[in-house]
């Protein structure tokens, strides 16, 4: 398959899989990845896509770069990217807002993940865009923080993440994937995923819990 094929097909796989699945099949391989505290703020469902990453801090702008924060990552995204923001500077402003939304709305992209905090957010639970944050804020960028990079590694929680990797969200957490990674991950999720959907079916049954739920299960990341 073409690159960009397979990358959409790996894509469908991660949206199959809730947050929690992929984070077991992260501990099963020993990897990290999990972020935890952030709030989905709006839209509904889970997300899952390609990062496009975005660095924000405090300064003068370079003049190449005189122009909304998060732009560029928006014009360079489509509905299989998730842009993902990282605003540790300590400063109370919205990282991402309403006019954003919009345009990232129009190009159908999958979400927004931020360390920091977002505003607009009435807009965006309007407009049914999914965002995870750390929290709200009335408070604007302007005059306050600037885009350092497009592109660039970032942190999110204690997560380094690189543009390229994965990511899949939704009300348990986010859980974030290097691409080198994400086959052995997909492949770990498939198999947790199904015993789990055995052991429920079981339990639907009538099966005891404690039989269903039994010394395996708590050894079951452990192969």
């Amino acid at each position: 398959m073409p690159n960009e094929t397979k990358e959409r097909a790996w894509i469908e796989r991660l949206r199959s899989f809730d947050a929690c699945t992929i984070s077991d099949a992260q501990d099963r391989l020993k990897l990290r990845g999990v972020v935890s505290g952030l709030t989905q703020h709006s839209g509904d469902g889970r997300i899952a896509g390609t990062v496009i990453t975005v660095q924000l801090g405090t300064g003068e702008p370079a003049p190449e770069r005189r122009r909304h924060l998060c732009a560029a990552a928006i014009e360079a995204a489509d509905e299989c990217t998730v842009i993902v923001i990282e605003q540790r500077t300590g400063i109370e402003a919205g990282c991402w807002g309403g006019l954003l939304t919009l345009a990232a709305r129009a190009k159908k992209v999958a979400g927004v993940v931020a360390e920091g905090l977002v505003r607009d957010v009435d807009e965006a639970r309007a407009a049914e865009f999914p965002i995870f944050a750390r929290g709200l804020t009335a408070r604007t960028a302007r005059g306050r923080i600037i885009e350092k990079a497009t592109g660039v590694p970032v942190i999110i929680g204690d997560v380094e993440v690189e543009q390229g990797d994965f990511v899949v969200g939704d009300r348990s957490g986010v859980a974030f994937i290097r691409a080198a990674d994400l086959e052995p991950v997909l492949a770990a999720a498939q198999a947790i995923a199904e015993r789990e959907a055995a052991m429920a079916r079981a339990l639907r049954s009538g099966a005891p819990v404690s039989d269903v739920l039994d010394g395996t299960y708590e050894r079951m990341l452990e192969s």
